[in-house]
């Protein structure tokens, strides 16, 4: 009997089959337990050896249902994973590749165009202090760009005051670069800083609040004009073809002497015909500027390097490339993140 029962739980279905088996042999009212109660009305040496017998019987049944059951689960799972089953070598759903923004490009490319004539790109924060925007770039307190309309002051939060004891704002330019390269350098070198500078002002199709530039600078001995002249003709010609030329007329900025703003001959493609487009200002730096940047150095705990020495600066600003070159009308296209627009640009790979 007991090999009957064995081979039929072997060969149960389903677990609901076999719980039904079970229930029939071990339940309440089951075979098995009815034999098992009915020991009592045995001899009690019949009682001993068929009580033995009886619960060998139901140790085998539990084992062989507990075995059957996990045999069925794994048939299950086996079933249900093989219906459900991915093919993970398909294809995916393809992602649009991304692409640099069109400033980045430009700037890049003005970047790479300076390196190659071995100049050397550096970063400067972007809340400066006041010391390194206006007053080592020989721009007096009563300077118009101090002005809060023109510039975004900072005010460090709780517990910071200790770390920023000089005023802070956005840097209005990225001249402080300047100075901070020169405090820490021994000349001669050549540099270009990139990045953004930021103006409180009111926002047009030629204006915003924060923008991009390339600020230049070379410090040696015997720096001219000429030299200056020949940097940007260098990178003009590299923008615009070797038909391109290179014009100063006089200017004011602080921080050189003299300074002047610079011009290139360009040809636009909507008309056909040359004309004189304004990059940017430059000069030959200012020698208060070398004057504060060599008492910066002594603080510092360094020797002072840059009397006598010489050296042009120059700035320009990369919106007004890239709109030119584009033809795009409104400098806050580029800021408004539409991909309509961006993807106009994307670069070839």
């Amino acid at each position: 009997m007991l090999e009957d029962w064995l081979a039929e739980i072997r060969a149960a279905p389903s677990l609901e089959a076999l719980e039904a088996i079970r229930v029939r042999l071990l339940g309440k009212k089951g075979e098995l337990t009815q034999r098992l109660k009915g020991l009592g009305k045995l001899p009690p040496e019949a009682r001993r050896e068929e009580g033995r017998r009886l619960n060998e019987a139901k140790r085998a049944l539990e084992a062989a249902i507990e075995s059957r059951a996990g045999e069925l689960k794994e048939e299950a799972l086996a079933r249900r994973l093989a219906a459900e089953a991915q093919d993970v070598t398909l294809p995916g759903l393809p992602f649009p590749a991304g692409n640099l923004h069109v400033l980045t490009q430009v700037l890049g490319e003005l970047v790479g165009i300076f390196e190659r004539m071995g100049y050397r790109a550096v970063l400067g924060p972007e809340a400066e202090e006041e010391f390194y925007n206006f007053d080592a770039l020989n721009i007096p307190p009563h300077h118009p760009a101090r002005d809060m309309h023109d510039t975004f002051w900072l005010k460090p939060a709780e517990g910071f005051e200790a770390r920023f004891p000089r005023p802070l704002l956005l840097r209005t330019h990225t001249s402080p670069i300047q100075v901070r390269y020169m405090s820490t350098h021994t000349p001669p070198f050549k540099i270009v800083a990139p990045g953004k500078v930021f103006r409180h002002e009111a926002t047009d199709a030629t204006h915003e609040a924060m923008f991009h530039q390339l600020e230049g600078l070379v410090v040696g001995e015997r720096i001219t004009l000429a030299d200056l002249k020949g940097a940007l003709l260098a990178m003009a010609r590299a923008l615009y073809g070797p038909q391109a030329r290179v014009n100063f007329r006089p200017s004011y900025f602080p921080f050189v002497e003299p300074g002047v703003e610079f011009e290139v001959w360009w040809e636009n493609p909507r008309t056909g015909r040359g004309q004189w487009l304004e990059l940017g200002g430059a000069g030959m730096v200012h020698p208060e500027v070398f004057r504060a940047v060599d008492e910066l150095r002594e603080e510092k705990g360094l020797a002072p390097l840059y009397r006598g020495m010489t050296g042009f600066a120059f700035g320009l600003g990369v919106e007004r490339i890239a709109m030119l070159r584009y033809q795009v009308p409104d400098i806050r296209a580029f800021f408004q993140n539409r991909l309509a627009f961006l993807n106009q640009f994307r670069e070839e790979v």
